[in-house]
């Protein structure tokens, strides 16, 4: 199974297939509308529309499992993102990224590209902190830590780049620009 084998639901129950990506460059991401990493929708939105004429595509998967940052239902979590982010980019129903209900697309994603740290600046080792609280053995395994986690898929369908939420934009920008 890979990139393109995936069907999810969007935000408004209708069925979204991953094979709608086929040829392009897409970052996956879990996102929050409560979180600290929230303001980085405004940073994905600029890629998107700067990367979008290009071949590039962004797939939003809002989560509530961390922190319980996406309270809202799917339409209000919608409503949030276009009016404060004007977000152009396809979002999904809000869903589990890790557990027993995650949607299959994170489990393969997982398995392609794990955990690698949240690298030593004050956010990252403040996130270790929480990772570890919440998980002592979080750097064992692939599970998502956190919300907007970014997996970045090229136009063949590999997975070829994870980048957790510490992670500067404009590095996830420069990776996925090269790609282009």
């Amino acid at each position: 199974m890979g990139f393109y084998d995936f069907t999810l639901k969007d935000g408004e129950g209708h069925e979204f297939a991953t094979k709608s990506f086929e040829g392009k460059v897409v970052m996956v991401v879990n996102t929050a509308t409560g979180c600290g990493f929230t303001p980085q929708y405004k940073e994905i939105e600029a890629m998107y529309e700067a990367f979008k004429d290009r071949g590039f595509d962004v797939l939003d998967v809002p989560c509530n499992q961390f922190g319980n940052q996406t309270p809202g239902t799917d339409e209000e979590v919608h409503q949030f993102c276009t009016l404060n982010y004007n977000t152009q980019f396809p979002q999904m129903k809000k869903s589990d990224v890790n557990g027993a209900n995650e949607l299959p697309l994170y489990t393969f994603l997982k398995s392609q590209q794990t955990f690698k740290g949240f690298g030593l600046s004050p956010v990252g080792i403040m996130m270790s902190g929480i990772a570890k609280k919440m998980d002592k053995n979080y750097k064992d395994n692939a599970d998502i830590k956190w919300n907007f986690t970014k997996f970045i898929v090229d136009r063949q369908g590999n997975v070829v780049a994870r980048f957790e939420p510490t992670e500067d934009m404009k590095k996830v920008s420069a990776y996925v620009e090269k790609l282009l």
